[in-house]
């Protein structure tokens, strides 16, 4: 397993993260966090540490710089701003492609909240690309202007009890024209942080993600 701190550009600024990669990674996942987070979110971290079990690559990085994030922290205002996140997410994509050594890996993205709506916008954009996506508690509604355009296979994961989102999962869920598949995790909340329940977002990511990012297209 090798995992390193990586940099970036992103239009005008440049991003950190953190790249994992098992030997003879079956795909790599990019993690899009949600609202008022990081790459340091210890919900996604736990979840890529079970994709790198499965021989699955991850990068983790910033949406925001340390500069925006004190402006967020106090207007609140760029964690929703999802085309900036969507283009955020786009750069990471572009530079994670043009590394010698990912020539032809598939990729994925696991976006959570707000995260969940960049993940989908930034797939539209590179459909060959994206080849599966897994949004966990998401603000997909943030993304009802792309919905009928995703191609990649998406996954909603949402908890039983975050019934606002749920309902707006349902309804983004509706407008999806390519493959996909809505698991609600019983008795869940927002944060899947009752026993067990992170544990099967991480069991339910995986399975898709391997499904989707498959040793015989790499």
């Amino acid at each position: 397993m090798k995992s390193i701190e990586v940099r970036f550009p992103a239009g005008e600024v440049m991003l950190g993260g953190n790249l994992t990669m098992p030997v003879e990674a079956n795909g790599v996942v990019l993690f899009a966090h949600g609202s008022g987070s990081s790459r340091l979110s210890p919900r996604n971290k736990f979840v890529a540490g079970v994709l790198n079990g499965a021989g699955l690559g991850t990068l983790l990085f910033d949406l925001l710089t340390k500069e925006e994030e004190a402006i967020d922290l106090r207007t609140g205002r760029l964690r929703f701003d999802v085309s900036l996140l969507a283009q955020r997410l786009l750069a990471a994509t572009d530079w994670l492609l043009a590394q010698s050594d990912m020539h032809g890996v598939r990729l994925g993205y696991f976006g959570a909240s707000t995260g969940g709506a960049a993940a989908l916008v930034a797939a539209v954009e590179r459909p060959q690309a994206i080849r599966g996506i897994v949004c966990r508690g998401s603000r997909t509604d943030r993304a009802a202007g792309v919905l009928a355009e995703v191609i990649a296979p998406a996954l909603f994961i949402v908890g039983e009890a975050d019934s606002q989102v749920l309902r707006w999962n349902r309804e983004s869920f509706a407008e999806l024209r390519g493959e996909k598949r809505l698991e609600i995790i019983p008795g869940a909340t927002h944060l899947f942080e009752e026993p067990g329940k992170l544990e099967e977002v991480a069991r339910l990511a995986t399975g898709w993600f391997l499904k989707h990012l498959k040793p015989s297209a790499l």
